[in-house]
This record gives C-alpha cells, sequence and structure tokens, in this order.
C-alpha cells in the first residue's frame, strides 16, 4: 500500500488547493491532480474585491499565485494529469483507482472532487466559427485587443455586468444584451453600469446568430416579447451566461442533481463513501472564491477523518 495516498484531489481551483493546503498540513499523503494550470477561474478575474484580506482587491492572477505558493511551501504535491475515469471501492479498505488521459494510474483511500464548472455557450450561428476571431468567454483576457471598438456582452449576473465595466477601459461602446427586463446583477453592480455612459442595456432580447466572415462584425437580437429582430454591429462578443459543472466522469458513480452538480452535505461528502466534493461543481446557492476555499478546508477535514478512521488512528473526538 505504499504507493496509495491518503487523499486525492482532482481540480486546482481556490477549493483544491485550499483542500491540498488543509490535507499537506494534516501531514496526510496528498496528491493535487489539475490537467490545466492551477487556479481555475480565478485566473479569468481581472479584479477581486470580495476576498477577505485585500482591502484595495487584488488581481485573479496574484491571488491564485499565492495560493498556489501556500501549497507548495506546505509540502503539497501538484502534477498535472487529466482524469478520465475512477474506479470504486469494492471493499472499505480497498483504495480508489485513478486513471488518467495520460496513461497514468493513481490510487488513494479517499478523494476530493474540485473539477469546478465551463463557461456555458450560445449555441447560436456563427459562435463556433468565429470563436478566437471576435467571439469571447474571458473578458480580462481577451479585453485589451477591442480598444476603441464597440463590443457585446451577452448576459445579466454579477460576472457579465462586472466584466462589462471592466471592457469599458478598452471599447468604445459596451451593449449588455439580456433575455429578462431586469439584470440579476448585484444592486452596487448595477449601479456602476448604469453610471457607466459606455454601457448601453438592449433587455428582453435573445441572441439569434453572431455574424461575420473572417471576424465578428455583429450580431443579430430577437426581442423575445415582440420577435422584433435587429442587427448590432459589433467587433467582439463576449458570452457571459452563467457555467455548467465538470461533472461528467461522475455520472453513474455519484449522485448529481438535475443540472449535473454532485449532491454533497455539510460536510462535502457525496454519495459515495470517502469521496467529497467542494467548489463549483457541488449543488450551493452562493459560488464564490470564498465559499470554494471554505468548502475545500472543510472537505480535507472531512477526509482526515476518514482515513484516520479506515486506519485505525482516529483520535476521539466529542
Amino acid at each position: 500500500m505504499s504507493d496509495v495516498k491518503d487523499i486525492i484531489i482532482i481540480g486546482g481551483g481556490p477549493a483544491g488547493l485550499t483542500a491540498g493546503i488543509y490535507s499537506a498540513r494534516a501531514r496526510m499523503k496528498t496528491l493535487l491532480l489539475e490537467k490545466m494550470v492551477p487556479g481555475g477561474q480565478v485566473l479569468m478575474a481581472d479584479v477581486i474585491e470580495n476576498f477577505p484580506g485585500f482591502p484595495q482587491g487584488t488581481g485573479g492572477q496574484k491571488l491564485a499565485d499565492l495560493m498556489l505558493k501556500q501549497a507548495e511551501a506546505v509540502g503539497l504535491e501538484i502534477s498535472n494529469r487529466d482524469v478520465n475515469k475512477i474506479v470504486l471501492k469494492k471493499n472499505e479498505k480497498d483504495p480508489f483507482v485513478i486513471e488518467t488521459a495520460e496513461g497514468d494510474t493513481f490510487k488513494a483511500l479517499s478523494l476530493i472532487i474540485c473539477t469546478g464548472a465551463i463557461w456555458n455557450a450560445l449555441g447560436v450561428p456563427g459562435e463556433d466559427k468565429l470563436k478566437g476571431r471576435g467571439v469571447s468567454y474571458c473578458a480580462t483576457c481577451d479585453g485589451p485587443l477591442f480598444k476603441n471598438k464597440d463590443i457585446v456582452v451577452v448576459g445579466g449576473g454579477d460576472t457579465a455586468l462586472g466584466d462589462a465595466i471592466f471592457l469599458t477601459r478598452f471599447a468604445n461602446k459596451v451593449t449588455v444584451v439580456h433575455r429578462r427586463d431586469k439584470l440579476r446583477a448585484t444592486q452596487i453592480i448595477q449601479e456602476r453600469a448604469f453610471n457607466n455612459k459606455k454601457i448601453e442595456l438592449c433587455l428582453k432580447s435573445v441572441v439569434t446568430e453572431v455574424t461575420g466572415n473572417a471576424k465578428v462584425e455583429g450580431i443579430k437580437v430577437k426581442n423575445v416579447s415582440t420577435n422584433e429582430e435587429k442587427t448590432i454591429k459589433a467587433d467582439g462578443v463576449f458570452v457571459l451566461i452563467g457555467v455548467s459543472p465538470n461533472s461528467g466522469i461522475f455520472k453513474g458513480l455519484l449522485k448529481l442533481d438535475e443540472k449535473g452538480y454532485i449532491v454533497s452535505d455539510e460536510d462535502m461528502r457525496a454519495s459515495v463513501d470517502g469521496i467529497f466534493a467542494c467548489g463549483d461543481v457541488r449543488k450551493k446557492s452562493l459560488r464564490q472564491i470564498v465559499t470554494a476555499a471554505g468548502e475545500g478546508a472543510t472537505a480535507a477535514v472531512s477526509a482526515e477523518h476518514y482515513v484516520e478512521k479506515l486506519k485505525g488512528t482516529a483520535y476521539p473526538r466529542p
């Protein structure tokens, strides 16, 4: 059993890195598997204003780097691997088996799932063809490319409105398209958007097509009340309409809700003993960096207790 880890964490966003920090500090044999660069969606945030300890706000890249350095400083082992299969235990004391796209196999007594979520697409004509040629899902990544241009932001939540405000640093005009007659963003963000002269609203409207040949030239929208259609000229389209959980490999293994989010309890325990879920892949009401970090800590402590109980080394707890 020398090659069996106590805990394997799948996913390296704020939830996974926090779980790694707590597990490594508890001297659990812990491995974090992340298919890309650790940090998750935090890497896409230009400014983060609501994470404790940063009164003036901080950049997403900076915050992710700090989390990663802290995890490495306490001895967390991190490997760039893409997990594509999990084999459940046959008996309680057997390890879980993880297989990766790279052909590696890892074993662990417990798993912490922190695979996060991905941005939703519009699914309209022209979107796929013009990805990277004006269609973007990351304002902080591509915003500087649209200096003095007219652009469109699709969505009405905090991310959409916050990114629309950010994009006014570069763009000549930002048109926000939202299917409802009211925006969903928190009031303070709405106030900032309403007071920004570069932002225009196109409410009660849906995008029906992204137009252009070599690059984006505009979008076609339809009013959901009147069915009136019109074209909005634009050099860029930022699609910010929410996310879907990265939970595909867990279908049939764990209990998921109707949207595919992993169902877990307040201690982050999923439907299979020894598996814990935290962060954006988990069913919950609030998806923020601070909640992901808190859930990562809880999952790590729960996994630690589970492993100690398996090994017979658990300290009596009230």
